[in-house]
């Protein structure tokens, strides 16, 4: 069963605010993967890798937002 993916073909929803965060909190791949105990933040932003529950959890908390902004993009940072 494939896995699935968004209407424009993307495998997670967050890759671009994912960019936008880390660099608005002067934070390199490498820390955030550091932080996040993970070694793919290169693959979430570049489009090729889904995103679990557990990461974005994880990312909500890091960069103090609401899951709401991070898959719709929609909701101002908290």
């Amino acid at each position: 069963m494939p896995k699935p993916r968004t209407s424009t073909g993307e495998k997670n929803l967050i890759s671009k605010r994912l960019i936008k965060l880390r660099e608005k909190h002067n934070m390199s791949q490498r820390l955030l993967a550091y932080q996040l105990q993970l070694n793919v933040i290169t693959r979430i932003e570049t489009n090729k890798r889904y995103v679990t529950d557990v990461e974005l959890k994880a990312l909500s908390e890091i960069f103090h937002v609401s899951y709401d902004y991070l898959i719709d993009g929609k909701e101002d940072e908290i």
